[in-house]
């Protein structure tokens, strides 16, 4: 019998070693959520990236960050983050600053308007959260937050 993710993308051949299936479960659990986030964030006029942005500069508080440190605490990398931050300041939800000391450095600060998309979100994100991990137990969510930590560890 076909497990269900096996039926679920129509595969008609079983999974040739569990480590192939949970790798494919991972990327298909990953697109369903992913596809979930962007569809809610859109009618915030945002982008799931945008709100990642968004919330790494919420925690710098008023100092703020560069763009090479903001780049490098994305979740989901970007080629361009110059291009992003561009973007962004555009629609008003962060603001950049040129350091008078060293005018390479440029600091990025979220404005009244990129948090207060972040507070009025919250609400949509958590009844999303709920609606994909509300059936998972804590203990088999800590298992599954140690498990994918293993997969990401840095392999020797």
């Amino acid at each position: 019998m076909p497990s269900r993710l096996e039926s679920e993308i129509k595969q008609s051949r079983p999974f040739a070693r569990r480590s192939e299936e949970a790798m494919v479960s991972i990327l298909r659990t990953a697109a369903i959520l992913d596809h979930g986030l962007e569809d809610a964030l859109r009618a915030f006029g945002i982008t799931l990236t945008q709100y990642n942005v968004l919330r790494i500069l919420r925690g710098a508080g008023k100092d703020g960050l560069c763009g090479r440190e903001i780049g490098e605490r994305l979740i989901s990398k970007v080629p361009d983050v110059s291009r992003l931050l561009d973007r962004m300041e555009d629609l008003g939800l962060m603001t950049r600053e040129r350091d008078q000391a060293d005018r390479r450095h440029v600091t990025a600060r979220a404005t009244a308007k990129g948090l207060r998309i972040l507070v009025e979100s919250e609400p949509t994100l958590e009844a999303l959260e709920r609606q994909h991990f509300g059936a998972v137990g804590n203990g088999a969510l800590k298992d599954l937050v140690e498990a994918l930590d293993l997969i990401r560890a840095p392999k020797r």
